[in-house]
Parts: C-alpha cells; sequence; structure tokens
C-alpha cells in the first residue's frame, strides 16, 4: 500500500469513527464501541481496491456482496456508504429516527443492505447462500464477504454455515472475525485467543489468515489480497482488535456495549481523532460487466391422477417441483437430508445443478435459503415439518429482507403413526402463521398439492405448504383452481346443521363423518380449508350465517391452529365453535388409533356432532 493511499484511508477511518460517534450520540442509542472495533477492517474492503461494486446498481448481478452479521454495528455499516458518497451525512444523522430507513439494526429498507441482520449468528449462512448461488447456479466471479463478531461465534449456526462452505468448496466466500474480545456483558469466552478460533475454523476446513493488528491498514489489505488466491475453499480472516478503537476512555473497556455518549463524552471524544477534511470520499472498485444468457422456458406437462385414486401430498409436491422445473428456470431446492421422504429428490434427478444438499443443519439451511432468494431465485425449501422449528429465528428474520422462498414441511401431524412425537410437525401451522405477510398452504389431495405449488411459484414472499405422509383419495379434476386466500365447499344444502372445516388427512374424515351423519339425519357442510392463511372469510362467514354449528378438525395443536384461525374472522359472529385438534399427548401407534386418540377420526367427529347438536336441541327447549 502506498504511503498516500494509507493516509487517505486512516482519514476515512477518522471520519467513519466521528460519524460512528455522532449519530449515535443525536440517536441516544446504538452500539458505537462494537462499530469502531471493526473500522479499519472494512475501509480496508470497500477503499483499498478489493470490493466491487456499482453504487448505481445496489442490486447488479456482479457486484460484490457485503454482509453485517454483527448487525448492531450498523452505525459502521451506514457510515461506509457515506464515506462512499453514496448517502449524506445528514442522511446519517437520522440514524434510529421513525422516519428514517437507518434503522437500528440493517433491513431491506435501507437500499445497500443485502440482507437483514441483528438476530446474530445468521449472517455467514446467508453468505453461503449467496456464494453457492454465485459458483454454482449463476457461474459469475462476485466475492461475498462477511463481518462477524466474536461473540456470535457461540452460535451453532455458524458452525453449521462454516461446513457446509466447505463442503461446497467456498473459495468466494470470505468472513471477517472481529475479535474485540468484549461481549454485551463482559469478555467473550476466548477473549484475544486467536490461535482457539484459527485451529476452530481450520478444522472446518477453511482457509485462515490472521491479522494480529486488525486496525493495521496495510496488514488488513494483504489479508484480503491473501483470500483472493485461495482456489479451493472458504476463508477467514481473524483480526486482532479492540472494542471502542481510537477512543481512550472506550478502547477494550467493559460496561459500554449498546450505549451512545452523552454530549460531553462526545466532545472528548472527537478531540481524540484525528483531523480529516469533512469531504473526504473513498471510491469503490467497478465489478466486472456480465450478462445472462436468455433462459429457455418451456410449458409443463398436465399432472395425472385419476379420481378416487390415491396418492401422498409429499409425492405430489415432489412431482409438482419437477413438472414446474422448466417453466420456473430461477427456482432452486434445498432439503435437510430427508429428500426421499419429502421427495425433493424427483427434483434433483432431474435439475441437479439446481438442487443443493444441505444436510441435517436446519439453521443453515435456511439461512442460504435467504442468501439465494436475495440473488433473485426462488428456493423451495424442505424438511419434516417439525424440524423447520430449529430454524425458526432464520425464517421469521426473512420479511425484514424482502425475501421469497417457499417452504415445505413433510410428515405433518399425528397422521404420520409409529414413528412418534418427535416425529410429528404439530406447531408448524402456528409457527408460519405467526412470521410476517405469510401464507400457509394445507392441501388435501395430489391435485390440490400441485395446483398449491404452483401459486407458491408464482406469488412473491414466504409461504408455507403443509404435506402428510400418507396416501390420500384424489377428490379434484386437474382443472380445478386453488387461488391463494380460497376454499373449496364439498358438500352443502340448505338444510345444513353444522359445518365442518378441515384441511390435509383430517378433511378426508370429515368428509367420511358427513357422509355416515346423513344417515342419521344430520346435514353436514364439510370445508376444505386448503389456504389457511390467508383465509376464505366469506365462504365462512357464509357458513356461520347458514348454520347454527361450526366444527374445526386438524391435525394439529390449538394454539395457532386452524381452529383458532377461523375463530378470529368469526369472532363477532353469533355461531358455536367447537376444535377437534390434538390436545392429548401422542404416541407411537397407526394412524387411524391416533385420530381417534385425539377425537380427529370421523367417527369421533361424529360423536362430537351428535353431542353438539342435541345440546343444541335441549338449550331451545
Amino acid at each position: 500500500m502506498e504511503t498516500q493511499q494509507k493516509a487517505t484511508l486512516q482519514q476515512l477511518a477518522a471520519n467513519i469513527r466521528r460519524w460512528i460517534l455522532n449519530c449515535t450520540n443525536r440517536a441516544g442509542s446504538g452500539h458505537p464501541t462494537s462499530s469502531l472495533s471493526a473500522v479499519e477492517l472494512m475501509v480496508a474492503l470497500f477503499f483499498d481496491g478489493h470490493f466491487r461494486y456499482d453504487l448505481d446498481e445496489p442490486r447488479y448481478v456482479n457486484n460484490d456482496r457485503l454482509i453485517f452479521s454483527k448487525g448492531h454495528a450498523s452505525p459502521l455499516f451506514y457510515a461506509l456508504w457515506c464515506a462512499a458518497d453514496a448517502i449524506d451525512e445528514d442522511d446519517l444523522m437520522t440514524y434510529r429516527r421513525f422516519d428514517s430507513v437507518l434503522e437500528g439494526h440493517p433491513t431491506s429498507r435501507f437500499r445497500y443492505t443485502e440482507a437483514a441482520t441483528g438476530s446474530l449468528g445468521q449472517g455467514l449462512s446467508i453468505g453461503v447462500g449467496m456464494a453457492m448461488n454465485a459458483k454454482y447456479v449463476d457461474e459469475l466471479p462476485y466475492r461475498t464477504y462477511v463481518l462477524l463478531g466474536d461473540s456470535e461465534m457461540a452460535e451453532g449456526s455458524q458452525w453449521e454455515a462454516m461446513e457446509i462452505a466447505c463442503q461446497y468448496r467456498l473459495n468466494n466466500l470470505v468472513g471477517v472475525l472481529d475479535v474485540n474480545r468484549l461481549g454485551q456483558r463482559g469478555p467473550t469466552m476466548q477473549g484475544h485467543n486467536l490461535s482457539v478460533y484459527q485451529k476452530r475454523v481450520e478444522a472446518f476446513g477453511w482457509n485462515t489468515i490472521v491479522v494480529p493488528e486488525g486496525h493495521n491498514l496495510c496488514e488488513i489489505s494483504a489479508a484480503y489480497e491473501q483470500a483472493k488466491a485461495c482456489e479451493d475453499r472458504p476463508t477467514m480472516l481473524i483480526a486482532h482488535t479492540l472494542k471502542g478503537k481510537g477512543v481512550s476512555f472506550l478502547e477494550d473497556q467493559e460496561g459500554w456495549h449498546g450505549k451512545a455518549l452523552d454530549d460531553e463524552q462526545l466532545q472528548r471524544a472527537l478531540n481524540e481523532l484525528e483531523e480529516a477534511p469533512d469531504d473526504l470520499r473513498g471510491a469503490l472498485a467497478k465489478p466486472q460487466k456480465v450478462s445472462f444468457p436468455v433462459l429457455s422456458r418451456s410449458q409443463p406437462e398436465e399432472m395425472n391422477y385419476p379420481m378416487g385414486e390415491k396418492e401422498a401430498t409429499r409425492t405430489a409436491y415432489g412431482n409438482a417441483i419437477t413438472r414446474l422445473g422448466d417453466k420456473y428456470a430461477n427456482m432452486v431446492v434445498l432439503d435437510g437430508e430427508v429428500s426421499n421422504s419429502t421427495r425433493a429428490e424427483y427434483f434433483q434427478e432431474q435439475f441437479p445443478e439446481r438442487y443443493f444438499e444441505m444436510y441435517i443443519a436446519e439453521q443453515n439451511m435456511v439461512g442460504a435459503a435467504l442468501g439465494m432468494a436475495l440473488r433473485g431465485k426462488t428456493p423451495f425449501v424442505s424438511t419434516f415439518a417439525a424440524f423447520f422449528s430449529r430454524a425458526f429465528d432464520q425464517i421469521r428474520m426473512c420479511p425484514y429482507s424482502g425475501a421469497n422462498i417457499k417452504f415445505v414441511g413433510s410428515h405433518a401431524g399425528t397422521e404420520i403413526g409409529q414413528d412418534g412425537p418427535s416425529q410429528m410437525g404439530l406447531e408448524d401451522i402456528a409457527m408460519f402463521r405467526a412470521v410476517f405477510g405469510s401464507i400457509v398452504l394445507y392441501p388435501s389431495d395430489a391435485v390440490s398439492t400441485e395446483k398449491c405449488v404452483e401459486q407458491m411459484a408464482n406469488c412473491s414472499g414466504i409461504a408455507y405448504l403443509r404435506t402428510t405422509r400418507g396416501k390420500l383419495p384424489i377428490l379434484y379434476d386437474k382443472d380445478e383452481r386453488f387461488p391463494i386466500g380460497g376454499s373449496k365447499v364439498l358438500r352443502q344444502s340448505g338444510e345444513d346443521q353444522v359445518t365442518l372445516v378441515a384441511a390435509g388427512a383430517t378433511l378426508h374424515e370429515a368428509l367420511a363423518a358427513a357422509e355416515q351423519l346423513e344417515v342419521s339425519g344430520i346435514s353436514a357442510r364439510v370445508i376444505d380449508l386448503y389456504s389457511v392463511k390467508p383465509l376464505d372469510v366469506e365462504t365462512l362467514r357464509t357458513a356461520a350465517r347458514e348454520t347454527p354449528l361450526l366444527i374445526t378438525i386438524e391435525d394439529h395443536f390449538a394454539a395457532g391452529g386452524i381452529g383458532e384461525a377461523v375463530c378470529s374472522v368469526l369472532s363477532e359472529m353469533p355461531i358455536r365453535i367447537h376444535s377437534l385438534c390434538v390436545d392429548v399427548r401422542p404416541r407411537s401407534g397407526t394412524t387411524e388409533q391416533l385420530f381417534e386418540q385425539q377425537g380427529i377420526s370421523a367417527s369421533k367427529i361424529m360423536e362430537a356432532v351428535k353431542a353438539s347438536v342435541t345440546l343444541a336441541t335441549h338449550t331451545e327447549k
């Protein structure tokens, strides 16, 4: 590095430190000390020719990507873009204000944010997804950089990400570990022991570069050059830094995490910083210009499920993504080493270049899917419904990145039978209903499953599809439509005394119960509530007006399930609502035994209807 270049970078670093202290002081909150420790790590990356980026096109396909996994260092993140002349200093001083896009932790509201971060331990997985996309899908030379905090290295998701990054030989991925020794409440487990981090990271197959002086711009820049030379695996820079660097009373001191300086402290701190021109700005290297070939798309073949035959909805999912693979050329599929159960293996056989085995590491799988989604892909992510609960933090963060991801949970509910409760997804509907802006679909036969998969591929945002293990009778013709937010009324008459609302496997139990109830002189309406979120509110309210009793039947726990969803839209209507659901501790057994135990079998539905009708008759008398 030339003397003049080093001097310029040092002045940029001084200005960035000044902005970090000022904007957090204005906000009265934030994490200035966590930001100060990584200033040189990022200044060398941005302004010494390593980071290739077109400021006018933040979404340009071949821009290098930068993810702040330590999202609380957002003052540094925003200050970098100010130093690059992407935003001005006045904008920077709106940090954390209600009307500002510069939120306390970065989200997609700020145009230069790659992914929403702040929930620690997620950034490296997102970087893995972006690097996988570059190397295997788009085949582009961009590099992905992830700034990591030493505290978040306690998260298991970091090591999931490191293992898969090595497996896929992601030489285009660079982690930057800011070892500043201090966490929120005191020292981290390893403190400044860089050799421990080095040994652990190397054990996961990564190339490591130790930077003993993490505030030495020349050392850091040389490390980035060295990282580019690694051709067969990802690289981790492990840098010794000081929290609060640049301000004597903050450096390496406990008790300052997440605290802005007051006016007096601010002035003391600013007086210690090197003088630098206020209007000094740095330049980013330009990315290589690339163009994509025009993707050929073909219309999918028609599905073929003869009426009355049986097929598992999980099998229909596998058939659907394979059938639609040519039409949706940006579709990628990730699976957690259960593709022979979820049927994602069908897609792998047809489109191996767009299938990614993520093994039993669900947190990283979701994070990597987010990274791919943010690079323009439409990931379908599959595993057992129960196992998505491990990755709920990653899932609930996806909307704040504006992500387009489709989740598919198989082996849902007690329907799976003898595998027992550890394998039964009984919380998944509640979990995905809780995600901001999500769509939740629960088809009951192969035709509706395939139609729902295509609806998911066409829509934007977070969507969840619930599939079941066993084969279910085909209910619908291949020309039937299944719009998001819809439902299907499968039985009705002007004499209906009760409405049965179900989806998935319990819909078939409801239909069987309705047939038997008719023999007993009780007419039952049956609604297939395949769209659990959003609901078909009008059809439900019509049923509430026309029948005095409504019973929901679901293979799911009560909390957050179909029953609660239906009650939420009918709460102001004068109708009795009864919920049949999983409310007894499940165990191993046949599907029939478990449905009987939980009161969601056809015979138990009949009993519940008869008891309710009898009660209503006595009440009227």
